[in-house]
């Protein structure tokens, strides 16, 4: 299996083993600023070999399958709610799915609620901004009014 390793602003990267859980951090500084995908054939020093993928996202996205709410107040006061999935989270914004596709247009704002599948199953109502819309697959990020959630960030280094 490919495990995806992400780019710390120093350019490196942390590589894990996936046969012994031995941990090498590398410089990539070479393959940092590349426009492609970058897969690198890893040995680890109890002889395994694996394939990582790095991942150059500014910020981790921790993938999940969480069942939410929207509720959209247009621009000419028309409202429109409805059913979501939240497939991923990062300290910046989701990524969701709608249950049926939407007018919506980028910049257009939603109100976003879900519960984290955490211990405490954590509620989660957001202002989002939408990014970019491919049918009913909608990236966000959260408005820059929201305040940072603890629960959030401690959800995405669980």
């Amino acid at each position: 299996m490919t495990e995806r390793v992400f780019i710390a602003r120093d350019d490196t990267a942390t590589f894990i083993c996936p046969k012994c859980g031995n941990t090498t951090t590398a410089n990539v500084s070479k393959y940092a600023y590349l426009d492609k995908r970058v897969r690198v054939n890893c040995r680890c020093s109890c002889g395994h070999r694996f394939t990582s993928i790095l991942e150059k996202r500014k910020q981790y996205r921790k993938k999940t399958n969480l069942p939410g709410s929207f509720v959209y107040h247009g621009q000419q006061g028309e409202m429109d709610k409805g059913l979501m999935t939240v497939l991923d989270i990062s300290s910046n914004g989701l990524k969701i799915k709608l249950n049926a596709p939407r007018d919506f247009r980028v910049g257009d704002m939603l109100d976003v609620e879900f519960n984290l599948d955490d211990k405490r199953r954590t509620l989660i109502r957001k202002k989002v901004i939408i990014r970019n819309i491919n049918q009913k697959m909608v990236g966000t990020a959260f408005s820059p009014h929201e305040a940072e959630d603890p629960a959030l960030g401690f959800y995405l280094l669980s």
